[in-house]
């Protein structure tokens, strides 16, 4: 192990950049992770984390409340936006075939302290996401209990606060369901990345089928009346509308960090994001155009759209069924985040800028299994105590400022490294990624005070970290004498 010569560094203090041809696809101490996934593993994973509440619960809210049957239309644009960013993002993973999706990226192009500010933050934002997602498994356990006229005892069904007449606050409480589920699928990522990818495409494959199952029944129960008017809100409605649902139309970002974990990534890991974003909005307009033409959008319930539905229409069993594949759609959404945080943590440890310790791999399975077990546990007690509504509040902004640092770091890199190979080229060179830059930024000024709040709470942690720590021991510091792999 010998450091990168100085001649190689790019730029100086807190904005060094790792040279892209430094970037290293080589294991660390014989501790990498393994290559172990195909092009259809590495999609099914990206479909896993894009469709989930956008089909059971978004687009019966959005049609419901916003856009009418326009619910289509905003899909549509939010998909657009968000393959401003997949594409973007298709570049830079056929370029650098590296864990860590959008902080490295960012450390390679923009500086250490982009890259670190992006890495901290997505730290936040998946673990929450997991917390967040736990949380609306467990509610949806909860009801099936009741229809088998089962129920479990208050202090496990939730956290305090979540039901004031039944969990008021200040009593005791923890959403059990929500814990165990957390350190579920910290147990399954590290059994081995093949062994856990087999797992979530089992259930990508069984949320499809629903998902189509949904499309064909429901397309013999549709009146052409119903899409009529299809504008209810006017134009605006379908714009706000896709404001809401454009955080169901991205997670091939959290399947990008499995990068390293690809066989081969620079040519399966662009294919695989954009065909997970193109499957998913595929899947969300036939759903959106099944579900507003069975009952019109006034009678569309906000949070069980397909089930009432169904039920609506004589056909119950197919409702219940539809209960079910939600759970299981959702749990995708569970594993793909998840992932993304360990992988996002192993990088940074890995690139010295968090304690070592982090990234040390399983000896035979090869995965971060201390960081998995870390962002199991933190995920768990968000579950465990925090009401849904609080930890949502958590997520969100770390997704958009990554989409903004992407997109801007591609425009940087295609006028200071035009000679790079490129496997997949970011097509409307500079205006698609603009495009991606511009709307993840306008999305940002619409998140709430208190997410704001939260967030510049955990900027300030991090940048107390980050000089006290990260400056210091990053294997980018001259100073560091265990310098960077060739």
């Amino acid at each position: 192990m010998t450091s990168t010569p100085p001649d190689l560094r790019t730029g100086r203090g807190v904005f060094r950049r790792k040279p892209i041809e430094d970037i290293s696809e080589a294991p660390d101490e014989g501790e990498g992770l393994k290559r172990s996934l195909g092009l259809w593993q590495l999609t099914a994973i990206g479909v896993g984390g894009i469709i989930g509440a956008g089909v059971f619960s978004l687009a019966g809210a959005v049609a419901n409340e916003k856009a009418g049957p326009a619910v289509l239309i905003s899909f549509l644009i939010a998909g657009l936006a968000s393959a401003a960013a997949a594409f973007s993002y298709a570049e830079f993973a056929g370029m650098i075939p590296k864990a860590g999706s959008a902080y490295t990226y960012g450390y390679a192009v923009l500086g250490e302290i982009v890259g670190w500010f992006i890495g901290w933050d997505l730290l936040l934002e998946y673990t929450a996401i997991v917390a967040v997602v736990s949380i609306s498994i467990s509610g949806y356990f909860n009801e099936l209990l009741g229809y088998l006229n089962m129920e479990l005892p208050l202090w496990m069904s939730g956290a305090p606060g979540t039901e004031p007449d039944k969990i008021p606050d200040g009593s005791y409480g923890i959403n059990l369901f929500a814990v165990l589920l957390c350190l579920f699928m910290a147990f399954m990522l590290n059994q081995g990345m093949k062994n856990a990818a087999r797992f979530e495409t089992l259930l990508v494959y069984l949320k499809v089928g629903i998902v189509l199952l949904i499309v064909v029944v429901g397309a013999f129960h549709i009146n052409a009346g119903n899409y009529t008017p299809f504008l209810p809100f006017g134009i605006s409605g379908a714009f706000a509308g896709a404001g809401t649902v454009f955080f169901a139309v991205f997670g091939y970002d959290a399947m990008s960090t499995a990068a390293e974990e690809s066989k081969d990534s620079q040519k399966h890991m662009p294919k695989a994001i954009l065909y997970s974003l193109i499957i998913a909005m595929v899947l969300y307009v036939l759903a959106c155009l099944t579900l507003t033409g069975m009952i019109p959008y006034q009678q569309i319930d906000p949070d069980s759209a397909f089930s009432v539905a169904f039920a609506d229409v004589g056909l119950p069993l197919i409702g219940a069924i539809v209960a079910i594949g939600a759970i299981l759609g959702i749990l995708t959404v569970l594993f793909t985040f998840m992932l993304g945080a360990t992988r996002v943590g192993y990088s940074m440890s890995r690139d010295g800028l968090l304690p070592r310790w982090f990234s040390k791999t399983h000896p035979t399975r090869k995965v971060p299994s201390r960081f998995t077990w870390v962002i199991g546990v933190v995920s768990a007690i968000i579950a465990g105590f925090l009401p849904i509504g609080e930890a949502a509040e958590l997520t969100n902004i770390g997704i958009l400022l990554a989409f903004a640092v992407v997109c801007t770091a591609i425009i940087v890199l295609h006028y200071r490294r035009p000679d790079l190979p490129r496997g997949f080229r970011c097509p409307g060179m500079p205006v698609v990624p603009a495009v991606g830059v511009l709307f993840s930024l306008t999305l940002i000024t619409f998140l709430s005070p208190e997410t704001w709040i939260r967030f510049g709470v955990w900027f300030l942690i991090g940048l107390v970290v980050y000089f006290a720590y990260s400056y210091r021991k990053s294997r980018m510091n001259p100073d560091n004498q265990r310098g960077v792999r060739d």
